[in-house]
Formats: structure tokens, sequence, C-alpha cells
């Protein structure tokens, strides 16, 4: 009999209901032992198994020619040509950033880069989406800052640049914050290498750090639950919960593991990541359909006195198991003694049972005590899949009825346009964005990032990169299906302002408490409005993560889903239009202007009012604006034609036209001068054309950008050609924005009230 030690109600203070202990013991065939229960609690949990998420997530499109691995690996793979891919993932440490601040952000970047060199791919790019509460409150401010030193401390020093991201303060996140953490790593696809364990008698290696007492339990105790008072001393509580890194560590792991993956040494590689030993072990024997056999006795810890239960569930950082031949080990070990990294062998690859069933053993000592032995698949994948009720609020109709495009006009929208260009997203400023030396467009500088196909090992062979990341929750509480199509379309928009065609997605899906319909209701109608999206848009979605419990004293969480796109660009010759203009440029709008307030940050902010109908998306609208901005720019980037067509380019999206063409003016240093009707060219909003209110001013209607051109008549041309609505609204020139009528602003007052904010939140 396996040792049983615990008492009858121990599975529910593991995060277990009765249910599931129940159907534990019908897979194991008698009560669970200590180690078996744990690991089941670990496994189980919302974290590892996607229980409540997982019957959605189906729905999702994920195949396209480029596709090499998509969801169910440690991060989707992608070709680019020239036999190279990409490996992207995008992962949630949300709880433990709630908790330990510094910490919990910066372990969140080293599991994503370990998700991304696992693949055989070097990691050379992050981007970080935060929401955390507002900017007045003690509590968030203190997040934001840890956070932030976080991030910044952990990537900075592992040596990956951190290119892009949002921040959004809202009171929505007030006691729980999100931290969401994207990395991109660049590969030879000969070097990709599985996260399954294969061939008998082969050997787990634990390479990397010790294993302590920091982070057990963390998927359970942390991510699948939620918070009390913020600042309660149930944060304290939970505290020895949240992982330590160490970027160093981090460092010498990358490099050993991409030398034995480069000389084909390893069979096999998992991450320890959410569930410590437990998964990698389970995960990787599930994958090859084979048994493992475990000696926690071996494992090497740096805290004495510690269990199996702890060693098997601890989530220390910086740790890989690798599969690798017993005739490569000596060369393993060589290769680990180059890098200083600790490698033990911890386990071996066995066959299945003559039930073709195959097993984690977990033992204490080769010979010594069975602490474990139970399906391998019955941890990795036979989860409970739940399907929980669903109901939409009973408010929602009377929510959405109430516009705010009754709220009385502002009686100067200057000042509405100054309050919002008062932007935290350049809290990039902290994070070093230009290792490896490859950014091409810098945080800031256009709607996405764009970076050379390039990494030390791949050469560069003329392309690019274009990474963004999005987020709304203002769209997504107002309507999750529509809201989420919405930030998919913004996202792939951003990519193409850069020249590039988006390739692919992954995906990060914050929401509140799953055991409540309406949350349930939101999550499965972002699902359907991602996948209508990416359909409409040819675009595979290769990875995502799931956080669910994201609720604080009751109170759920914004819907959040956040979305990161990849875009190709296949001939970079010289750098592409950025945000801006130049003296004397016409300013041409492209796409149509529907003046609608629903989702606004205008009406969020600025008058808080939170309700109301979002404006209308046209997907088949959206590709065709798309497609036009991403050849624009990429016969701009290319030798392709001569410069100078296209000299800036900037969608328009959060804050609306008013708050794009501030940021235009303050990028290039040059005022401009916008009509109040349309110049030339066709229909380029629902009454002809015109800015004439606040209403199309602070309008975030979709599928709008706005190209600086010397050549207007061209690019009006062009876009009327391609289906897209066109119109020169303005010339850039002088020392303000005015738009006549509305707003007239002196260049230094829009950058006094963007720097001041910026000073106030990260003081």
């Amino acid at each position: 009999m396996l040792p049983r030690n615990y008492g009858p109600t121990t599975h529910r203070s593991l995060g277990l209901t009765d249910d599931e202990l129940d159907e534990i013991v019908r897979m194991v065939g008698r009560a669970p032992s200590d180690v078996e229960l744990a690991m089941y609690a670990v496994m189980w949990s919302e974290h590892c198994s996607y229980k409540s998420s997982r019957v959605h997530l189906g729905r999702l499109p994920t195949t396209g020619e480029r596709v090499i691995v998509g969801p169910g690996e440690n991060a989707g793979v992608v070709d680019v040509g020239d036999g190279i891919a990409i490996a992207v993932r995008i992962e949630s440490h949300n709880h433990p950033s709630a908790i330990e601040p510094y910490q919990g952000a910066a372990t969140g970047v080293g599991g994503i880069i370990r998700d991304i060199f696992t693949m055989g791919a070097r990691p050379i790019a992050l981007m970080d989406p935060l929401f955390i509460g507002p900017a007045d409150d003690p509590r968030s401010r203190y997040i934001l800052d840890g956070v932030v030193r976080g991030i910044s401390g952990y990537g900075n020093s592992v040596g990956v640049p951190t290119v892009g991201g949002q921040t959004t303060l809202d009171p929505s996140y007030r006691g729980n914050p999100l931290v969401n953490v994207f990395c991109l790593g660049l590969m030879r696809v000969e070097n990709l290498v599985l996260g399954s364990a294969t061939g008998v008698g082969n050997l787990a290696v634990l390479l990397g750090s010790r294993t302590g007492r920091d982070g057990i339990g963390g998927v359970s105790v942390l991510a699948s639950s939620s918070f009390g008072e913020p600042g309660s001393g149930d944060d304290a509580a939970k505290r020895p919960s949240v992982q330590v890194g160490d970027p160093y560590e981090e460092k010498r792991l990358i490099e050993a593991c991409l030398q034995l993956l480069d000389e084909q040494l390893v069979v096999g590689i998992q991450d320890l990541g959410g569930a410590g030993l437990a998964c990698a072990t389970s995960e990787t024997a599930a994958r090859g359909g084979l048994s493992m056999d475990v000696d926690v006795a071996v494992v090497p810890r740096r805290e004495a006195g510690m269990s199996a239960v702890e060693v098997m569930t601890s989530e220390s950082q910086e740790r890989m198991l690798a599969i690798v031949t017993p005739e490569a080990l000596e060369r393993v070990n060589q290769v680990c003694r180059r890098w200083e990294v600790e490698a033990t062998v911890v386990g071996e690859v066995r066959q299945c049972d003559p039930d073709g069933i195959g097993r984690l053993r977990v033992r204490d000592g080769a010979s010594g005590e069975l602490l474990a032995e139970v399906p391998a698949a019955s941890l990795a994948e036979d989860a409970p899949r739940y399907r929980r009720p669903l109901a939409a609020p009973l408010d929602a109709a009377e929510r959405r009825a109430d516009d705010p495009g009754a709220l009385a006009p502002p009686d100067d929208c200057g000042a509405d346009l100054l309050a919002l260009v008062a932007d935290p997203s350049p809290v990039y400023r902290q994070y070093d964005h230009q290792l490896f030396l490859n950014t091409v467009l810098a945080p800031g500088a256009g709607d996405a990032a764009l970076l050379e196909c390039a990494a030390p090992g791949i050469a560069w062979t003329g392309k690019a990169l274009a990474l963004s990341a999005d987020g709304n929750p203002g769209w997504c509480r107002l309507d999750p299906r529509a809201g989420t199509a919405a930030t998919v379309a913004e996202s792939v928009l951003n990519v193409a302002c850069t020249g590039a065609r988006p390739i692919a997605l992954v995906n990060c899906l914050n929401f509140g408490n799953p055991e409540h319909p309406e949350v349930m209701w939101q999550l499965s109608e972002a699902i359907d409005g991602m996948t209508e999206a990416c359909t409409a848009l040819g675009l595979p979605v290769v990875g995502g993560n799931v956080s669910l419990y994201n609720s604080s004293e009751g109170t759920d969480i914004d819907p959040t889903p956040v979305v990161a796109v990849v875009g190709l660009l296949e001939g970079l010759v010289r750098r592409p239009p950025a945000i801006g203009w130049r003296d004397g440029d016409a300013v041409v709008l492209l796409g149509r202007t529907h003046p609608a307030l629903g989702g606004s940050r205008w009406a969020r902010a600025l008058r808080g009012h939170r309700d109301g109908e979002l404006p209308p998306l046209d997907l088949a609208a959206h590709a065709r604006v798309s497609g036009l901005v991403a050849g624009l720019v990429a016969a701009e980037a290319s030798a392709e034609a001569a410069p100078g067509l296209v000299t800036g380019v900037h969608d328009v999206s959060d804050g609306g036209l008013g708050v794009a063409l501030a940021e235009c003016a303050m990028a290039a240093g040059v005022g401009c001068v916008v009509g109040g009707s349309s110049r030339a060219g066709g229909s380029a909003s629902g009454d002809g054309g015109c800015v004439a209110s606040h209403r199309e001013l602070f309008s975030e209607s979709a599928s709008r950008v706005l190209v600086a051109t010397s050549r207007p008549d061209r690019v009006v041309a062009l876009a009327l050609a391609a289906g897209v609505p066109a119109v020169v609204i303005g010339t850039a020139g002088g020392s303000r924005l005015v738009v006549e009528g509305l707003v007239d602003l002196e260049l230094v007052e829009l950058r006094r009230a963007a720097a001041a904010y910026f000073g106030e939140v990260l003081a």
C-alpha cells in the first residue's frame, strides 16, 4: 500500500472537488498516496489542465500552411522560409504578481523564455501586456513599480530585449493585476525538438537550478483561487507559493540547452514551470506513449528536509528536463559543465505495462519505497473537462442601449484630448529593447515592433518580423465577442502598419471566476469572436494560455483577452515609415469612421460611462484596409519603388482620431491642420468625411489608418482601387495641432500632458 497520511478533506484544500477525488480513485484503482494526490492537485488545476476552457478552445482555427507546431506543445512554431522558423508563446503570471510583484513578473519572464528555447529556438524578443489598478491607488502603484522592475531586471539581465507591450490602468484590476508575457524565438527548422519522452532506456536528466520550496503548489494555490481584500494577510499567506528567479542561471541554461540541441544530444526536452517535476515527467511520458520511473532521492535540493511531495510539485525556476540516450550522457555532462549548469539523472524511460498503459512511478531511492504509480496520461491529458453553465448578464441589453453618444459634448475638445494623450505605456523606457541590435522599429516608434529576422547563428536574409500585443477590456466588457474580434483586428492592423503580413497569433485569455455563469459566457463569446476574426483574416492560432479566477473580494475583472500577432515582412532594405509625418505632407485617412462612442476611452476615462454599443466591424473591409496598408509600407521598406509615397503611418484605435493625430504630431515634432470637412477622395465617414464633432474625433471605430504622403492623389487612387475609402483630411506643418472648430493646441502642451502623467505613474 502506498503511503497515505492526509485527512478526509485534504483534497479540498488542494483545490480538488469531491467528484474529482472520486475520479482519481477510479483511475488509480485505490485511494491515492500523498504524492499522487499532490500531483493530481497541481496537474488538474485550471492553470495546467484548462478543465473549464478546453471544450471551448477547440473552436479556434489552429492550422495553416506555415504552421509546424500548433497548440499543445510548449510553444507554437511557424515557418518563415529559408529553413528558419519562429517559436511563439504568451503566458500569464497574474496571481504571483499580485502577491509579490517583482518576483511574480520576473519569473513570468523566465518561464516564457524557457518555453521558447525548449523548442530549440533562441529567444530574441519579449512583450509585456500589463493591466493594473488605477494610478491613484497606492497598492496598484506598488504593484506597477514592482512588476516593471521585475520585467526589466530579469529581461535585461538574461539578455532578451523587451520590444513592446501595453499598460492599462483601470479600477477593474485594483485587487487582481494581469501580467501577461510574450516571447518570440528564432530557430533552424531542423533543430526543432518536442517535449516527448521516447526511446526505452533513455534517461531523464534534470538541468539547471536546485529544487527549493519556493513556488510549491503555485498553480493550485494561486491560479485556481480568488483574492480577498487587497493587501490583506491572505496575500502574505500565499507568498511562499511565488517562485524566485535567477536570470543569470537562466542565461547559462539557455546557452547549455541550445548547444545540446544544436549537437542533437537531446531527443526530448521540457521546461519545469507550473507543477514542476510532476508536470515535466508526466507530460513527456504521456506524449511519448511510454512509462517513466523517477527517483526523488537524487534530485538536487537547496533546502534540507524537503518531502517527496515538495520535490515533485516545487516550481523552482531555471530548470529543464532533458531526455537523452545513455550514450550521449557523457557529452551532455561536458556541455553542462562548460556552462556551469548542474545536470542530474533523475529518471528513466520504461516500457508501457502489459495492458499498454504508460505509467509514472516515483520512488525514494532507486530500490526504495514506491511513492506514486499512476497512468501518466491521467495527469497530463485526462483531467476533467467541464462544460460549465453559461449565462449572458441579465442587464446586457440595457447596458448596450445606454449610448454614450447621448452625453453632453465637451466644452473644450482640446482639454479632453490633453487628458487622453496621458498614457502609461512608455514604461518600456525601463526595458532594454536593443539587445541583439536587430530592432528596426523600437517601442513607441511604430504601431508594432519590427525586428530583423536574425539571431546568433542565424544570418539575416533580408526578412523582418513584426510583433504586436493588444487587449482592450473596455471593448470586451460591452461585448466580449465583438470586442475580441476588434482586438484581433487592431493587432493585425498594427502589424500591417510596419509592412508585414500577419502569419500567426497567440492568445492569453484572462477572465474571472469560471464558476460564475456570466464569466463562462464571456469566455465562450470571446473565443467565438476570436475564431470569427482569425478565420476571416486567415490567421492561425498557434498557442495560448487561459487565466481564470481573476477576481478580488468577489468581483470579477473585466473580460481581458490579449492577443499577440506576428507578421512577416519579406524584404527589408530601408527602415519603413513610422508614426508621424513631414512638414508639408498631406494626411490621408483610410477607412470609414462610424461616429459612435461606445467602448471609447473618451466615454470611459473622461466621463465614467462604461456602457453602450461598439461600432460595427466589417472583417472583409478590415482585410482590405490591412492588405492595402501592408503593401504600401512594404514597398517603402523595399527596393521596389522610390521612397516617398508613404512618409508616415499610424492606425486609429484607442482614443480615436484625435489621439492618433496627436501622437503623430508629437512623434514628428510637426503640427497639422485638419479641415472641418474632407478635401478630396471618397467618403471616410458616415456623414461624408467630416470631422465635425467629438463623436468623429474620439470614436474608436475599426479599420482606419492615417497615412502621411507627398502624393495624396496617388494614395487615394490606390485606396479606392482596393475598395478602401480614403480622404485627405489635413496638411502637416507648424507647431500646433488644429482640428478646425474642435482643437487648437501647441505641441508643447501635448508633450507636457503626456510626460506629466508618465512621471506621475512611475514617480
